[in-house]
C-alpha cells in the first residue's frame, strides 16, 4: 500500500527527544483496516518512507487515533527538520 501526505513535525521529550509525523485520519483508517495483515507485533507496521531526497525503512505505531512515523535523525539532521516543519512524506507500508 503506498500513501503520499503532508503534515506537521511533532516531537516527543521523553528520555531523548523524539520527532514523528502523524498520518491524517482518512489515510490512517485505510491503514488500520490493512494493519492486521501488516503489523509484526504490538501493532508495529512496517514502511520504507521518503521524506526529500532520503529514503529510510521504520516502523510506524497507532496513538491518539491515528498512526505516527518516527523520523530518524538520518533523515531529520541532513534535511535541518525540525518541530512545526510541514514536510511531504511518501510511504510504502509492509516494507
Amino acid at each position: 500500500m503506498h500513501f503520499e501526505f503532508s503534515n506537521e513535525i511533532w516531537e516527543w521529550r521523553g528520555p531523548a527527544p523524539f520527532y514523528f509525523v502523524s498520518v491524517p485520519e482518512d489515510q490512517a483508517e485505510e491503514i488500520r483496516e490493512a494493519a492486521k495483515l501488516l503489523t509484526y507485533g504490538w501493532g508495529m507496521i512496517p514502511v520504507i518512507a521518503t521524506i526529500g531526497h532520503i529514503e529510510f525503512k521504520t516502523s510506524m505505531f497507532a496513538k491518539n487515533g491515528t498512526y505516527v512515523l518516527p523520523i530518524k535523525n538520518i533523515v531529520r539532521l541532513p534535511l535541518k527538520l525540525e518541530a512545526g516543519q510541514t514536510i511531504d512524506v511518501s510511504m510504502d507500508l509492509g516494507a
